[in-house]
């Protein structure tokens, strides 16, 4: 993040960078012009200045002079010459002078470009003014001083219509003046390299801290395997909705193994999970006669619209507050269909419903549960079903991968469950999962689910493998949850107010919207540490945060550097930290007079620390474990799809060494033969 650090020390002296969010820098100054793809959106803007304007044709012309004089003297000439070399056009980007001179001759010939579209703007602009009023002088001066007069104006309205370009703008207006508008960040997960990313700047690495990708599973190797085969296979696209031509075998199978997951009957695969939650919740209240939602007042979007979409009544309760629900549940008749919408881990908090009291309410008013476990899939229970599971642990690692029902169980006892295959699996899609009936009935009657492409072959197998593997390897949860006590004491010991919580989310606490993206960027262009800002809606005004996701990939040196990193940011802005908001008599849950002990929803027993079988961390330099186990029992059930896995040839040079032949001839043409079609 150098080029942007270096930009900050020029804000006081240039009205434009001065006045302009740094976000809007980074984006601009990482973002390839789509005219001139040598030069960036920000350079690009920078030639129309009369001040950086030539100073930049100037450089250009130094720079093509400067290796163009390299390039052509005969001293340089003669070096390839002297080795015997005779350099073809192509060899020329191989040297780094030549490449550097071409491509100094590319920015010089697209500055020129640049300069010559702007002259025929400018003249094609006197051509169409011509005999008017000229514009005041202000209009042709510098563009970051004041507004060009070539950018492109909203639409004016016709003679007594809305004028729509203007609504935009006021709305967009609103977002700005309250620090809640969203600024997306080009990250770029790099598949080898997890948790690193790169930038727009393929060059300008950084470490991710914020993504959902919760267990780096969007990189296992057997996931991506499993992607190259099917791809291979099936191609690429899914041919339309299931109904008319996307019901493949990767997507029955799939769906029976999500169904086994969580122990239910049946199971039912949408694009995502915010569609899952929408459709199945529209469709459950506008089809029960009367139906009434009691939903949490955390609850995620995708309910609320689902609730809202279905035309039913929906009664608010307090988040996690079982007597406000017991009172208005209590207001109902017991026959009258009632459903109680609620999460197992609420992401941007990091508390948990209290699912088994929840469960206890829905008996006894005739209520239907249904639960959210988008956070919690993959990252809790001994396999992976979520919170439902972990709460009875022991049980269910008892039962091992049976699909059957556990009666009794807390999971058993939940009607609805839907979750995520873009969070802890690293893939795409979401499900429900219930009884066959309730599956069907949904299948039959939700639009968001007939009237929707079905995902590609490819995506549900890797989701698929994904889930298989964390069903058979624990080893991935348990060591995620060391990283996130080791990261949440850290913060503790630093005075940085994490709103407490018992899951693997680690909220920081800020407060403030403008402040939170200003850590966020400052973070990201100081340390190399992208996490995201969380302002409104997402959580309520006041409460904005920095949101920390770790996962097994994060070592000892990078959530320490992190920690480190934090730190600094909140001193260098002022941040708030626990002691303060301590003064303040605590908001958010940081800093209260009378804290409640919070305890983790991972004991020390499941985490292997008692019998001394938890997951060794990681230092630099060390590669995640992938377990063997699991990899051969998840390439086993694509067996019938795909057929037995094959290894990959052998090199040739480990063909030479283990196939020795008497003719020597023929021993030399092997390796050359494995290399011709290879």
């Amino acid at each position: 993040m150098d080029k942007l650090s270096n930009l900050a020390k020029f804000k006081a002296t240039c009205p434009y960078l001065g006045r302009t969010k740094t976000s809007t820098l980074r984006t601009l100054c990482t973002s390839a012009s789509p005219r001139f793809p040598t030069v960036s959106k920000l350079t690009e803007k920078a030639t129309k200045c009369p001040v950086m304007g030539p100073a930049l044709q100037i450089r250009s012309k130094q720079m093509v002079a400067g290796y163009a004089s390299l390039a052509g003297s005969a001293e340089f000439a003669k070096i390839p010459e002297h080795q015997g070399i005779k350099p073809s056009a192509a060899d020329a980007q191989k040297c780094p002078h030549a490449s550097k001179a071409l491509a100094a001759a590319r920015m010089a010939e697209e500055f020129a470009h640049v300069k010559k579209a702007k002259t025929s703007s400018k003249a094609n602009a006197a051509s169409t003014s011509a005999g008017a009023k000229s514009a005041p002088a202000a209009a042709t001066g510098c563009p970051f001083h004041a507004a060009s007069t070539s950018e492109a104006k909203p639409k004016a309205a016709s003679v007594g219509g809305f004028n729509y370009e203007k609504f935009y703008a006021e709305e967009l207006e609103k977002k700005h003046q309250d620090a809640s508008y969203r600024y997306f960040n080009n990250i770029n997960r790099l598949a080898h390299k997890f948790p690193i990313a790169h930038t727009g700047n393929v060059k300008d690495e950084v470490e991710v801290w914020c993504a959902n990708d919760y267990l780096g599973m969007g990189n296992n190797p057997v996931v991506l395997e499993t992607m190259h085969r099917t791809l291979d296979t099936y191609g690429h696209g899914a041919g339309g909705t299931r109904n008319i031509a996307g019901n493949t075998g990767m997507h029955l199978a799939l769906e029976e193994e999500l169904a086994s997951l969580h122990r239910k009957p049946a199971a039912l695969v949408f694009s995502s999970c915010y569609v899952a939650n929408d459709a199945t919740l529209a469709t459950l209240g506008s089809k029960l006669p009367g139906c009434v939602y009691f939903s949490d007042s955390m609850n995620h979007a995708s309910m609320i619209q689902g609730m809202r979409h279905s035309g039913a009544k929906r009664v608010i309760f307090k988040h996690n507050d079982l007597e406000d629900l017991e009172m208005k549940l209590a207001q109902y008749p017991k026959e009258t269909p009632k459903i109680i919408a609620f999460e197992s881990v609420y992401s941007m908090c990091g508390s948990v419903g209290p699912i088994k009291e929840i469960c206890d309410l829905a008996e006894q008013y005739g209520a239907l549960t249904f639960l959210d476990e988008v956070h919690a899939v993959g990252l809790y229970g001994p396999r992976g079903a979520g919170v439902a599971e972990h709460l009875d642990y022991d049980v269910h690692k008892a039962a091992g991968q049976s699909p059957d029902p556990i009666k009794g169980t807390i999971m058993d006892r939940i009607d609805i469950i839907t979750g995520t295959l873009g969070k802890a699996y690293g893939a795409v899609g979401g499900y429900i999962a219930g009884s066959t009936d309730f599956v069907d009935m949904i299948r039959s009657y939700a639009s968001g689910f007939i009237f929707t492409t079905s995902l590609p072959p490819a995506n549900m197998a890797g989701a698929r493998a994904s889930i298989s593997y964390q069903k058979e390897y624990n080893g991935d949860r348990q060591l995620k949850q060391l990283n996130v006590r080791d990261l949440k004491s850290r913060f503790e010991a630093l005075d940085i107010p994490v709103i407490p919580g018992p899951s693997h989310i680690v909220p920081v606490l800020v407060g403030d919207a403008a402040l939170a993206r200003h850590a966020s960027d400052t973070l990201l262009a100081k340390h190399n540490v992208y996490v995201q800002a969380i302002n409104y809606p997402t959580v309520a005004r006041g409460e904005e945060r920095l949101r920390f996701t770790v996962t097994p990939g994060h070592n000892v040196e990078q959530i320490a550097r992190l920690a480190r990193a934090v730190d600094q940011t909140f001193t260098e802005l002022g941040i708030k930290r626990t002691s303060d908001w301590r003064k303040l008599g605590g908001h958010a849950g940081v800093g209260l007079a009378d804290p409640k002990a919070v305890e983790p929803i991972w004991s020390d027993a499941q985490l292997g620390l008692v019998d001394g079988t938890a997951p060794a961390v990681l230092h630099p330099g060390q590669k995640r474990v992938v377990d063997q186990r699991a990899v051969r029992v998840t390439r086993e059930k694509f067996n019938d799809l795909l057929g037995p896995y094959v290894e990959p040839a052998a090199p040739a040079d480990v063909l030479k060494k283990e196939l020795p032949l008497a003719d020597p001839t023929l021993a030399a043409s092997i390796p050359a033969a494995v290399e011709a079609t290879a």
